[in-house]
């Protein structure tokens, strides 16, 4: 087991939840139950399972739910390029995030490596 909290990449992921946060307490009220959940819940994921892989017994359970929150920021990348898309966030707000979770992305991917034996 694992400390979550002393990981650089589950605080990364922890600071772009805050971020998505912010941001969709913005969005249009007629899009809570839509939009603006789908966002926090894919945001909130990553990090999320990040944890619970730490939670896990052993390197291969972690890197497991590392891959689980990939998946997670692929979504999460979606529903900002949609909300883009559909004029709710402004280019740089979109461009500042796609960058955070395309470099969330990137780490996790570098991290799975070195918790995969053989690597």
């Amino acid at each position: 087991m694992r400390a979550f909290r002393d990981l650089q990449i589950w605080q990364k992921a922890h600071e772009l939840t805050l971020e998505v946060y912010r941001t969709t307490a913005a969005f249009p009220k007629d899009e809570l139950y839509g939009l603006t959940s789908q966002i926090r819940r894919s945001a909130s994921s990553i990090a999320a399972n990040i944890a619970e892989g730490c939670g896990r017994d052993g390197e291969a359970e972690l890197a497991r739910f590392c891959r689980i929150a990939a998946g997670s920021a692929s979504e999460l990348e979606y529903h900002l390029l949609l909300a883009f898309d559909l004029g709710i966030i402004d280019q740089q707000r979109f461009d500042a995030h796609t960058k955070s979770v395309t470099d969330l992305k990137r780490m996790l991917t570098a991290f799975i490596k070195r918790l995969q034996p053989n690597s």
